[in-house]
């Protein structure tokens, strides 16, 4: 009795060790992997633009990678220590494949999530930090994992897409924004005056010390863009740089606004701005 009791504990003692020593392996290698991720994303900070956005695409490839390996990490230690137990790890891993075969055939749109994320991510179509327009939805990427992507809409609400269901995506973010200024002179003023007045606003205002740092291109005015009844429509165009466009926009027409009213020339009642990119907001 006494020799099965010893026994038993130093089968105890030895199977507990193992399994010891198998969760500390585990725990090292998910710490190293998170030690890694963290590493990649430091090493890809910068000051510049470029660089800027090369970290929030490591940042995002960081986060998948992490929860990916770690929880292959842990499913590889639970399959190793069953055994410790008695268990048969055959048979669990032949019903394993069964179900995963059930799974696929079962949850195929959670597979198509989880594909289309893994492209979305791997050909950086988009990372956290970008102003998309995905689903007719346009807003800030706040998180993206393999199966969704989850945007704070211009409205500040949560939208979560499944990765499934993003298809064309236009994003915002991606080297510069560009805005269309148009201004509508009555038909009964001279365009000519109008169009040297935009001239000087333009110069001016890419002249500014200020203001330069947020132009990429421009103003540069384009011209007489189309004839109405109420008069001739004269546009603007303008390249900023990233999530400048709205600030450059407004003051670009309280300059012109200013100068026209100091040069008492007059504008038609309406006026357009015209988006590209995003949906454009309403006329006035």
């Amino acid at each position: 009795m006494a020799n099965s009791l010893t026994n038993w504990l130093a089968i105890s003692l030895t199977r507990g060790v193992r399994i010891l020593i198998i969760a500390a392996i585990a725990l090292v290698l998910i710490r190293f992997l998170k030690a890694v991720t963290r590493r990649l994303v430091h090493i890809s900070k910068s000051q510049s633009r470029a660089s800027q956005m090369r970290e929030q695409q490591t940042r995002t490839m960081a986060g998948v990678l992490y929860s990916v390996g770690a929880m292959l990490v842990v499913a590889a230690a639970i399959l190793t220590i069953l055994p410790e137990f008695g268990f048969n790890v055959t048979p669990v891993e032949a019903v394993a494949a069964v179900a995963s075969l059930a799974f696929g055939f079962g949850a195929q749109t959670l597979v198509k999530d989880l594909i289309n994320g893994f492209f979305i991510i791997f050909e950086d179509q988009f990372v956290v930090g970008d102003m998309i327009q995905a689903n007719q939805e346009t807003g800030r990427v706040e998180h993206i994992t393999l199966r969704r992507t989850v945007l704070r809409n211009l409205n500040g609400a949560m939208v979560t897409i499944p990765n499934s269901l993003i298809g064309q995506v236009a994003n915002l973010s991606r080297d510069w924004s560009q805005v269309f200024v148009d201004i509508t002179v009555p038909a009964d003023q001279p365009t000519d005056a109008a169009l040297a007045l935009l001239e000087k606003v333009a110069g001016d205002f890419r002249a500014d010390a200020a203001w330069s740092p947020a132009l990429v291109d421009g103003p540069r005015v384009l011209g007489i863009e189309s004839l109405s009844l109420d008069g001739a429509v004269l546009r603007l165009q303008v390249r900023t740089a990233l999530n400048r466009r709205d600030d450059v926009a407004r003051e670009l027409r309280r300059r012109i606004r200013l100068a026209f009213e100091e040069s008492h020339l007059p504008l038609a009642v309406t006026h357009k701005v015209q988006w590209q990119g995003q949906t454009p907001p309403s006329e006035s």
